[in-house]
């Protein structure tokens, strides 16, 4: 679910986004974010919160992915049928495939607290039942839509899972629900793959709220409840799923990320992100942003397509795919390589190895097409 972040009123960042309210991170966006952690582009328009496909399309590229309102509404009512009843598939599922000896449980509701619906106050509140259920006094307590936080280049984004339950094993599991179906038990490895992404910056957040608390880490499972449709009916089924390995990556990514306000505060005072803006400011000023574009950003990024471009402009090696990029260091144009390959121009001492390799590869290529 989304979240979302408030900017001070003086904030640079608030003030390069322009006057529309800010665009909430999710969770979606932070791992997004850390697939790509060099990409001072997009830590800049998430962390203002710009509203990165109206942006793309201002300056001409509008987006090609992104889920149908069909999607969206199957994926709602799904929802609501594994809420209905005080969460009764969801016990159901935790007693029936999940042998939870379970009958009933409480369902704390966290849209609101006593009337107020603000992500801080909800948040709070969320600290307090988990540090309630931690204790032992209630372990029959889910938590519907909590809110936890997490720090996100400098920034604080506060995030919503679709659920916590204390009632696995007596630890605290992230509940997701997804409308992609799992037939015969099993479900498209892909999406699979991208909600436990998802499911491991929900994870990390709750983490990090046992540790403000000092609570204990072992009452903090390490992998995360799926609920997702059964075969090509609505009836729900559930599959828990270990997220070791996402969380070590999340937690490396996250880390190598800078911070967002310091990358924003090398921009010209001039430099706008609004999208109401024309379009020669708004070029200018992404221009002033470096980016780190591969070929792998077009399936998650909406800027990917302008970046594209501007990649194909200066021949960059990175429009080849990181691994390209990874071959070349030093060398920041494919045109620039040829003219080394091909002796026009001598490479520098932090380029050498680079050419040599090549010519090498150039060699090999010659002596396969010869024996061809």
């Amino acid at each position: 679910m989304p979240s979302q972040q408030s900017d001070p009123p003086d904030d640079r960042l608030a003030r390069l986004r322009g006057p529309r309210p800010p665009q909430p991170y999710t969770a979606r966006k932070i791992t997004a974010l850390t697939a790509n952690p060099a990409c001072a582009r997009r830590a800049v328009l998430d962390a203002a919160g710009v509203d990165k496909a109206l942006l793309a399309q201002q300056v001409g590229y509008e987006p090609r992915f992104g889920q149908s309102p069909f999607a969206l509404a199957r994926e709602q009512a799904f929802h609501s049928l594994v809420r209905w009843g005080g969460y009764a598939e969801l016990i159901r599922l935790l007693r029936e495939e999940l042998s939870v000896p379970v009958a009933e449980a409480h369902v704390e509701d966290l849209n609101e607290v006593g009337g107020n619906s603000s992500l801080p106050v909800r948040e709070r509140e969320t600290r307090r039942l988990i540090a309630h259920v931690a204790s032992g006094q209630d372990v029959r307590l889910i938590l519907d839509r909590p809110v936890l936080t997490l720090e996100v280049a400098g920034r604080t984004a506060y995030l919503e899972p679709d659920a916590l339950t204390h009632r696995v094993d007596g630890r605290f599991y992230v509940v997701l629900i997804r409308s992609f179906a799992a037939i015969d038990g099993q479900a498209n490895p892909t999406a699979v793959a991208q909600a436990a992404k998802q499911a491991a910056v929900y994870v990390l957040a709750l983490r990090h709220a046992f540790d403000a608390a000092g609570l204990p880490a072992e009452q903090l499972a390490h992998d995360f409840l799926l609920v997702c449709p059964k075969d090509f009916s609505n009836r729900p089924y559930g599959r828990l799923i270990d997220l070791r390995q996402e969380l070590d990556a999340l937690q490396f990514q996250l880390t190598r990320l800078r911070r967002a306000e310091d990358l924003a505060a090398q921009l010209p005072e001039t430099a706008t992100l609004d999208p109401d803006r024309s379009l020669t400011e708004l070029s200018s000023s992404i221009e002033a942003l470096d980016a780190s574009y591969t070929p792998a950003c077009l399936s998650f990024c909406e800027m990917a397509r302008y970046c594209r471009d501007e990649a194909d402009g200066c021949a960059s090696p990175a429009r080849l795919g990181s691994a390209v990029r990874n071959d070349l260091p030093g060398i920041d144009s494919t045109r620039t390589a040829l003219d080394y390959l091909d002796g026009v121009t001598a490479p520098g001492e932090a380029e050498t190895e680079a050419a040599d390799l090549l010519r090498a590869a150039a060699r090999l290529r010659r002596l396969r097409r010869g024996a061809a």
